[in-house]
């Protein structure tokens, strides 16, 4: 999961992932890195500031499709979104 440092993650972050997902979801992300990159990178392009957190506490949804985890997002107004994200990212669970 290295190449989550060159995202912006922190060690500490890393470490919680690794802490909380269990083994299968660790290789997962490990082996997913360009459809992690891709759908980190979407958020981060709507202005999401805090999508580090999201992905420490929600990864299992970027391993999505990125046309899947696109239309998680895309079905709200996109300053109401990044908005409500940096409020609270629980917001998540009810996209």
């Amino acid at each position: 999961m290295k190449y989550l440092e060159d995202l912006g993650f922190t060690k500490e972050q890393i470490k919680a992932i690794n802490n909380s997902a269990s083994t299968l979801l660790c290789e997962a992300i490990r082996d997913n890195k360009k459809l992690i990159t891709v759908n980190l990178d979407y958020l981060r392009d709507l202005g999401v500031d805090n999508y580090r957190d999201i992905f420490v506490k929600y990864y299992e949804i970027f391993l999505n499709e990125p046309s899947t985890f696109r239309g998680i997002f895309d079905k709200y107004d996109k300053e109401s979104l990044v908005e409500r994200l940096k409020e609270d990212i629980r917001v998540v669970e009810f996209l």
